[in-house]
């Protein structure tokens, strides 16, 4: 009977477990992630929206560098830019998916945002 039970449960997580798809693209997002440089940047605009040469000042690195960051970002949907007459700025989307990421962020720098709810820890 146990067996049984067990055979059904694995049925049923079989049943839901992630397309190779979505696994793929979760594993490119964690991949994103895991470069210093891109993370520093999105940390930074999970709490500020700004351009290109102020997140270049904050990394210390070339705003042609910086860009190329920003690119795979924007990519992966994770930000969002908004041109203001020439300059063009970034800043985390507001998507459930960016606040996730967000959330992760700040938990994994022990950083308390006021742009979350930290109630639920």
């Amino acid at each position: 009977m146990e067996k049984d039970i067990k055979i059904h449960e694995y049925d049923n997580i079989k049943d839901k477990m992630p397309s190779i798809d979505e696994a793929m693209h979760a594993s490119e997002i964690f991949t994103l992630l895991s470069d210093t440089t891109r993370m520093r940047i999105l940390w930074l605009l999970c709490h500020t929206e700004e351009c290109v040469s102020h997140i270049a000042l904050a990394v210390n690195m070339s705003a042609p560098a910086v860009s190329h960051h920003l690119r795979y970002l924007k990519q992966s949907k994770i930000i969002v830019s908004t041109k203001v007459g020439k300059e063009t700025f970034y800043r985390l989307a507001d998507t459930n998916y960016s606040n996730l990421i967000h959330k992760m962020i700040d938990d994994v720098f022990s950083i308390d945002c006021p742009h979350i709810n930290h109630s639920d820890r």
